[in-house]
């Protein structure tokens, strides 16, 4: 079969690569332009009222400075010299683990608390509530309830100092300061503040319970460490009302700073406290052991030492002196070891300022002490049931395995060096002789009255080192940068949501669009007829605006005529031999423009001089007879029943052209399948062939019923109609299916009512034969210039 010029007709559907037709694609959008126009309107309009009704939200930041024992912090130089006389701050900080504690949950309830931050207030302005800081008045709980619901509470300023409030299972009015019950919170008062400008404003008062606006200020709060290099913990917080912002964020830096320094005053009282109890035992001792001395030499009369007595006072001094030492460790070393053992105090503080310095020793006090401190925050909000805190204890009991084997190792070796020393000094005595008995009695005392007083002098001086370290303390970090809050708000952003809603407005049509193309079952486009068939187009008709059937003869000069008469030129192409003029018409179902088909293409043909017959051949239904308005008394069905009849009664002569003529279908016979197969057919065709030059069939529909085969023997010529956007995609198979059987002769494809735009082919013949020149759409306009 040879091409049409102009027309595709052949459609390969050889492997070929897929291209994504841009033009196409915007000619569907273009169909449907007012899609866009209409959605782009409102999500722009949704947009602006989101901005409008929107609060803004503002970032606050701040920046604090950590002393880090890891990487050097600026601050804490001094306090160090202060920490090195006796290890009382306990264990290392570094700034990741500060920024930890800096998002804890039990910070932000402390901040919660203090500030009052679950009740939040509310003033109604154009149409919109908006969160209230500096309020002319102030709820207070008076009385609440175990778990708190959270309740809105509706405010109206009356007149007489009275409120009209609203809220659930509450409605009145009461008096400034007076005391009411609102449901599922408890008792209550509001008291002003300050003189309200106006009575007709509207306020609201929200009230949540902790836990709920602690979650919802940690979503808002950020904490991070921006660069390891330095030890600067970044803080951030997003919140509507910058004032506010900044006061939350100073008051929960101040927190952090205060129970900072509480931690290390802990331990810093308990070390002072210890102390004073061991000073007070040894001072009672220390005034026995000098009663004693103080009534031996009385007794003794003993007023001067002999000269061989002082010699041996200076001879032993320096191993009393030693030993002295030696018994105060072995003596506090002691204390200590009783203290961890005692159950009462398993869960205080321990005293490291006492303990000799050991870095192994001091890296255990400094877990213990900082398990016990966290063990005592934890249960501010949780029971010692709970497994967190029970974790916490046998930690606690692990690290306490561990001191204790550690005192033990280093008593044992105090213990070592105290029985040395006595050995020494007992023999630097014995090599003495002579010596009276009674200054040797002396010389006992007075050692046990040196060591006493050793002991007393070290107590004394960890008392004072423990008051200066207290006084010196300084919190782990600085604040750098104090909180402020960014002039422009972080959101909503104008520009994002415009460009939003302008995208959405753009992107919601096309998807509609796409989603409908795709799941759409009817033919659409030129591509929808190529992908489901190889049959040629051989014809496209466009949509009829009008309810005229005969548009040719009435609008010569439109767009349809001129593809009527394209039509018309491409049979040419197919009847070109002597006796080739018999045209069949048929489509997929009724309803598709057979008849209007057949009337405008016998009209066409027959405005080009050629005698044309339309035959009325759809004995199921028939349409084309009342179209053309000819009585249908007598017609093909007549013909073959009647053997009276004759063929030139059953021709009638149409008034729209002088070469036009029809046989109607005549009365509906019982078995039209039957009589289209009638023996006189063959004879009839035959005798139309010889008196018309075409000879149109109009057929019932080939996809519901088989009678278009039947005559197909008698056609030179099928065309198949297919209407867009009700022919279904399905039942191109059909026409497909003909086509490769072959049992319909030059079987070729007429598309009728075509939307030019969606379709998309360009035979553009617009206002054809008018003054007006034909209108190109913009796209069509820039893909010419490219």
């Amino acid at each position: 079969m040879n091409n049409l010029p102009g027309i595709n007709m052949e459609n390969n559907h050889t492997e070929e690569e897929e291209t994504i037709d841009l033009k196409k694609i915007l000619n569907q959008f273009l169909v449907k332009w007012h899609w866009f126009v209409i959605s782009a309107s409102v999500c722009l309009l949704v947009a602006f009222l989101y901005l409008k009704y929107t609060a803004p939200t503002y970032q606050i930041n701040a920046r604090v400075l950590v002393n880090d024992d890891q990487k050097g912090g600026g601050i804490g130089k001094q306090a160090s010299a202060l920490m090195d006389l006796g290890g009382l701050m306990g264990g290392h900080n570094s700034v990741d683990n500060e920024a930890e504690i800096l998002t804890t949950r039990f910070l932000m309830e402390q901040v919660v608390r203090k500030m009052q931050l679950n009740i939040v207030y509310y003033k109604k302005i154009n149409l919109v509530s908006r969160e209230l800081y500096n309020t002319p008045f102030k709820l207070t709980l008076v009385s609440v309830l175990d778990t708190l619901r959270p309740s809105k509470i509706n405010i109206k300023i009356g007149t007489n100092d009275q409120l009209d409030v609203k809220s659930d299972g509450f409605k009145g009015m009461v008096k400034w300061g007076q005391t009411f019950l609102i449901k599922g919170i408890g008792k209550i008062k509001i008291d002003k503040i300050s003189t309200i400008s106006s009575n007709d404003i509207d306020y609201s008062i929200v009230i949540s319970s902790i836990d709920d606006r602690v979650a919802s200020l940690m979503n808002q709060l950020s904490v991070a460490v921006s660069n390891k290099q330095v030890s600067i913990i970044d803080l951030g917080l997003s919140y509507p009302i910058p004032q506010k912002g900044e006061d939350i964020l100073n008051t929960l830096i101040n927190q952090y700073i205060k129970a900072n320094l509480t931690d290390k005053n802990a331990i810093a009282d308990s070390t002072g406290k210890f102390i004073k109890e061991r000073l007070s035992l040894i001072a009672s001792e220390l005034g026995d052991v000098e009663n004693k001395v103080e009534s031996f030499k009385q007794r003794n009369k003993l007023a001067d030492m002999s000269e061989q007595g002082k010699a041996l006072v200076k001879n032993t001094s320096e191993f009393a002196s030693d030993l002295a030492n030696a018994e105060t460790k072995v003596t506090v070393i002691n204390d200590l070891e009783a203290y961890m053992k005692d159950e009462s105090k398993n869960k205080k503080i321990f005293p490291t300022s006492l303990f000799p310095q050991d870095m192994a020793f001091s890296a255990l006090m400094g877990q213990y002490n900082a398990l016990l401190i966290e063990r005592e925050k934890q249960l501010l909000s949780v029971t010692e049931e709970s497994p967190f805190i029970q974790n916490i204890d046998n930690q606690i009991a692990g690290l306490r395995k561990g001191i204790l084997d550690n005192i033990e190792s280093t008593k044992n070796s105090y213990i070592l060096t105290r029985n040395q020393l006595r050995n020494q000094l007992n023999k630097a005595q014995g090599e003495i002789s002579g010596v009276p008995e009674v200054e040797k009695n002396y010389l006992k005392l007075a050692r046990n009255r040196d060591i006493k007083q050793e002991l007393y002098i070290f107590l004394m001086q960890k008392a004072e080192e423990t008051a200066i370290s207290k006084t010196a303390n300084m919190s782990v970090a600085k604040v750098i940068d104090p909180p402020k809050a960014q002039f422009a708000p972080i959101s909503p952003k104008t520009n994002v949501i415009i460009l939003a809603g302008l995208f959405i407005g753009f992107v919601l049509p096309a998807a509609i669009i796409f989603i409908l193309n795709a799941l759409k079952t009817t033919v659409a486009t030129k591509e929808d007829i190529a992908n489901h068939t190889n049959v040629p187009i051989v014809g496209e008709i466009n949509h009829n605006l009008s309810n005229d059937n005969m548009i040719v003869a009435n609008s010569s000069r439109s767009a349809i005529s001129e593809q009527f008469r394209a039509l018309r030129t491409n049979l040419s192409f197919y009847l070109k031999n002597e006796g080739e003029k018999v045209i069949l018409l048929t489509s997929s179902m009724s309803g598709e423009g057979k008849s209007f088909t057949a009337i405008n293409l016998a009209n066409v043909l027959a405005l080009s001089g050629k005698k044309v017959l339309l035959m009325e051949l759809d004995l199921r239904k028939p349409g084309l007879s009342s179209k053309l308005g000819v009585d249908n008394g007598i017609g093909y069905s007549s013909y073959t029943i009647n053997p009276e009849i004759k063929i030139e009664n059953i021709i009638k002569p149409l008034s729209l052209n002088n070469n036009m003529f029809i046989i109607s279908s005549g009365p509906l016979p019982p078995n039209p399948a039957e009589t289209l197969m009638s023996e006189q057919m063959p004879n009839l065709m035959l005798e139309l062939k010889k008196q018309f030059d075409y000879i149109i069939l109009d057929t019932p529909p080939v996809g519901i019923i088989t009678d278009a085969q039947l005559l197909a023997n008698y056609a030179d010529i099928t065309l198949y109609l297919v209407r867009q956007n009700v022919t279904k995609k399905d039942q191109l198979k059909i026409v497909e299916e003909l086509y490769r059987s072959k049992r319909m002769k030059h079987l070729g494809i007429v598309v009728n009512d075509i939307n030019s735009k969606s379709y998309g082919y360009g035979y553009g013949y617009g206002n054809y034969g008018e003054d007006k020149k034909e209108k190109q759409n913009i796209f069509d306009k820039i893909f010419n210039k490219i």
